[in-house]
């Protein structure tokens, strides 16, 4: 008689900047069921967003026992986390400590696209430190210290002072689970300017922290930031703490994978599946991710030499695989500078009145361009923007510029508000953040990155289709679309099957959950009009920088 195997199952848990996300997934990676949770985010001022880790915890908590209440409890076999890179501080109790202007005290997380560090990053930039070459040469205010060094420059008495650990999210959720504070590699070279590579000398940099008058902080083996730090996906502690699988009704001892930031643990699943046999093979490391949310990321893996490439962060080491090197470009603001311009635009309320409750209005803008093609005749949609560009730097330039001062720019606009003008729109917005992915993908080749053949999609703008056949048609490459749309959630829960032992290594546990893939190819005949609109893009940020020094005059 033969013996029935026991169900294994794994648990991705997805902070995003808007909500907990949490999934049951099974070994070979196919979601079970999921879970999402809204959190809250306060905006005390201009560029200011805040969160509550305490409000965070508790999300996450409940879409856990959600996607795992129809299943037995021993067959939870590993918990993985990826988060948004923001900040959380806490004092020496675990309790939260305000970052705010408001004093609120469970105000305790500097979200990552807050930029009320601009200054203090403009102050470490000019150092010009060694460490500053891992990050591109230029330091982002979205990355840790200059939000550290903020806090102890604007907010000494009311968190400096108080604050016995700083946290990047993602770790404070495997620190939440475990009880033990080890931090991830990803997260600490990608965001915190940990030193790592395959010499085996890793760790902190005293002098950039000196350097920059965050000195306090190199104090009993740099304890507040993380004396411990380990590659993502290696177990944690002893795993879930009684306390916690009580309260998630799990096992005590569930191992907990060391965690990934939100676009990593996407790139991670995204990069590792298998595209069909329509194009040809293509490795790994010859894929760049895109991990498309609010923000979208460009992940790029190398195994030889680093690669260093103005104005594109890294290169990290073992920061999405052990023993690799990955660079990472970054728009950021792309999900929600569409949903910004969109909603904001005069016709959207009329079109979101008539909408059904279960259609998208990008899906209905989507429909509206193919008619308004056919009604001139067009053979693509694409072209119905000759006359209309959009430069997309609403929110800065994060990558390969790196300024983020610049500003976005419309050029095009005439004096009709109704339906097909929010249709182009849309459609300038959508192929601006194709050019500027172009724009990331020649600086990773003039950088050495010779050999990206195909890209790797995942995230919410990946499930529109006009944004996919944009990226393969401007960028002239096959674009892999995983078969399992939740790639960020799959990842995290390859984190936990990754410290659960389920296989020799991450990315053999990935290569085996990652699942089939579907590809776009890329049109020829559109190769020209694409080129053109390029041309103009990089011409606007010029008039941009060109008009700034006229008014500075």
């Amino acid at each position: 008689m033969s013996k029935i195997l026991e169900p294994r199952y794994f648990v991705g848990v997805d902070v995003g900047t808007g909500s907990v996300r949490a999934a049951l997934v099974s070994g070979n990676g196919k979601v079970v069921s999921t879970s999402v949770q809204d959190i809250n985010t306060w905006t005390p001022k201009p560029g200011y967003f805040e969160q509550s880790s305490n409000d965070i915890w508790n999300a996450c908590c409940h879409t856990i026992k959600s996607v795992t209440k129809s299943v037995p409890s021993e067959s939870i076999k590993g918990l993985g986390f990826d988060a948004t890179c923001s900040l959380v501080v806490l004092d020496i109790n675990g309790l939260p400590v305000t970052v705010s202007p408001t004093g609120i005290r469970e105000h305790n997380v500097i979200l990552w696209l807050d930029h009320r560090a601009e200054s203090e990053a403009k102050f470490i930039n000019n150092l010009k430190h060694p460490v500053l070459h891992f990050v591109g040469g230029t330091i982002s205010p979205e990355m840790e210290t200059p939000k550290l060094l903020w806090l102890k420059k604007n907010a000494k008495e009311s968190c400096w002072n108080q604050a016995q650990y700083f946290f990047d999210l993602p770790d404070f959720l495997t620190w939440k689970a475990t009880g033990v504070p080890t931090r991830s590699l990803c997260s600490a070279v990608c965001k915190w300017t940990y030193q790592a590579g395959p010499d085996g000398n890793e760790g902190w940099s005293k002098d950039y922290f000196q350097k920059i008058g965050l000195d306090d902080l190199i104090a009993d083996n740099f304890e507040k930031i993380g004396s411990h730090v380990v590659p993502p996906g290696t177990p944690i502690g002893s795993g879930l703490t009684q306390e916690v699988a009580g309260l998630l009704n799990l096992m005590p001892g569930t191992p907990v994978g060391a965690s990934m930031i939100d676009a990593h643990a996407g790139a991670l699943a995204a990069m590792a599946c298998s595209p069909p046999p329509s194009i040809p093979p293509v490795r790994m490391e010859d894929r760049l991710g895109l991990i498309c949310g609010t923000s979208t990321c460009h992940m790029a893996l190398s195994y030889g030499d680093p690669l260093f490439v103005d104005g594109v962060w890294g290169p990290y080491w073992s920061a999405l695989l052990p023993g690799v090197w990955l660079n990472e470009g970054g728009q950021s603001a792309t999900g929600k500078l569409i949903d910004h311009l969109v909603s904001s635009h005069p016709a959207s309320s009329s079109i979101m009145a008539k909408l059904p409750a279960n259609k998208h209005i990008q899906e209905y803008l989507n429909e509206l361009l193919i008619k308004m093609a056919a009604a001139k005749g067009l053979a693509c949609v694409a072209e119905l923007t000759y006359d209309f560009h959009v430069w997309p730097d609403f929110h800065g330039n994060r990558s390969p510029l790196a300024d983020p001062s610049l500003l976005g720019m419309i050029s095009g606009l005439g004096l009709s508000s109704d339906e097909e003008s929010l249709a182009l729109l849309y459609l300038a917005t959508a192929q601006a953040l194709v050019y500027g992915t172009r724009h990331i993908i020649e600086k990773l080749e003039g950088g050495g990155h010779c050999g990206i053949k195909a890209l790797a999609i995942c995230g919410g703008l990946s499930q529109n289709s006009l944004i996919v056949k944009t990226h393969a048609d401007a960028l002239g490459l096959p674009v892999i679309c995983p078969v399992e749309a939740e790639s960020v959630l799959v990842g995290a829960a390859i984190l936990g099957a990754n410290a659960d032992g389920a296989h020799s290594s991450l990315e053999k546990t990935a290569q085996s959950m990652g699942g089939m893939a579907t590809a776009v190819l890329p049109r020829s005949e559109l190769k020209r009009y694409h080129d053109k609109k390029y041309k103009v893009f990089l011409r606007m940020v010029q008039d941009q920088k060109e008009y700034r020094s006229i008014m500075a005059t």
